[in-house]
């Protein structure tokens, strides 16, 4: 708590990259032992937790073996874009201390796949879960191209593979939402999957956007399923503002606590319309055992979180993990797994 009050007299962002460099001089120890009962399997692979990090705080792959100290699961890092890129101007980032939220407005500020791919290659992460959010450049004249190009740069490099169709803070992102556009995507990772992998053995996963109606939830749930696939990430950041007690008049998009109960109403739809055919990941809002849960019995097979790590620290993660032990024993379940969907 010492530590997260001197980080909060700093900017936002200085704070963070202070925490990033921190990181990166830090001894990898062991994470502590966890109860059997939280263990996930995870496309062949046992999760030791179905908590894990969200993208957006490891964006260069510069810290995942630090951060799975912490009693993460897995570890997602990005959003990374095929060529480097400064993002928007600052300021870009800000708290909402009263809300327990956080607005950005970055936009995939990031050191490119390149700067990416050398990082992983160092870390030797070879039996490390991990996942790679790719994104495309703002400047790009052709979107489907990038994440296409980012496909055949990363795959088989990491346990699975995002596709970030959802950040509300690059210029038309968001319109990969639309049904064409999206079944455009859906068909061309498909094809580059295929001439890649005949086994297609890296699982997609597609992180969507909480700001959308019936009708592209309907969409969304039809395309993943036809083009098989393998993963929601629900969801992304809102730039709606409703009951909001700080003041904030900043665009970007709105992380933490108010977006809980959004974007695990979004998580719900998404398990029904998907009939529990395809994995869910529950994103946003989780800062405690409790909320992890509800977003498992909503649907969720594992869940992710970044903006507690700001408000309580690193030492969240495994106070959310035992918590998560113990609601399943009250519970009489043997497994977390047994809880997926059950609401």
């Amino acid at each position: 708590m010492i530590l997260r009050n001197l980080l909060f007299l700093l900017p936002p962002e200085i704070a963070h990259s202070l925490a990033i460099m921190m990181l990166k001089r830090m001894p990898c120890r062991e994470p502590m032992e966890l109860p059997e009962s939280l263990s996930v399997n995870f496309f062949g692979n046992k999760l030791r937790s179905p908590v894990g990090l969200a993208a957006g705080f490891d964006k260069n792959a510069e810290v995942i073996r630090p951060m799975l100290s912490f009693g993460f699961g897995f570890i997602e890092a990005g959003t990374v874009t095929k060529y480097p890129q400064y993002g928007n101007k600052k300021p870009r980032i800000f708290r909402l201390v009263e809300d327990e939220g956080i607005i950005n407005k970055l936009g995939f500020n990031n050191q490119g796949i390149d700067y990416f791919l050398k990082q992983i290659s160092r870390a030797k992460l070879d039996n490390y879960i991990f996942g790679i959010n790719i994104g495309k450049n703002s400047t790009s004249q052709d979107q489907i191209s990038d994440y296409v190009d980012l496909i055949r740069a990363v795959y088989g490099k990491s346990s699975y593979i995002v596709l970030n169709i959802s950040s509300p803070n690059t210029p038309n992102l968001r319109n990969l939402h639309n049904k064409q556009e999206l079944l455009e995507l859906l068909k061309s990772i498909t094809i580059t999957r295929k001439s890649i992998d005949s086994s297609e053995s890296t699982p997609i996963i597609l992180k969507i956007s909480p700001d959308i109606d019936q009708q592209t939830k309907e969409n969304i749930a039809e395309l993943a399923l036809e083009y098989r696939i393998d993963g929601l990430i629900v969801s992304n950041t809102t730039v709606s503002r409703d009951n909001l007690r700080s003041h904030y008049n900043e665009s970007g998009g709105l992380s933490g606590r108010p977006l809980f109960k959004l974007s695990t109403k979004l998580l719900s739809d998404m398990y029904k319309l998907t009939k529990g055919k395809i994995l869910l990941v529950g994103c946003g809002g989780i800062s405690s055992g409790i909320d992890a849960y509800k977003k498992i019995k909503a649907g969720a097979s594992l869940v992710q979180l970044y903006t507690a790590l700001i408000y309580h620290g690193p030492q969240v993660v495994n106070k959310i993990n035992l918590e998560l032990a113990e609601l399943i024993r009250k519970d009489g379940l043997n497994s977390i797994s047994e809880a997926v969907g059950c609401d």
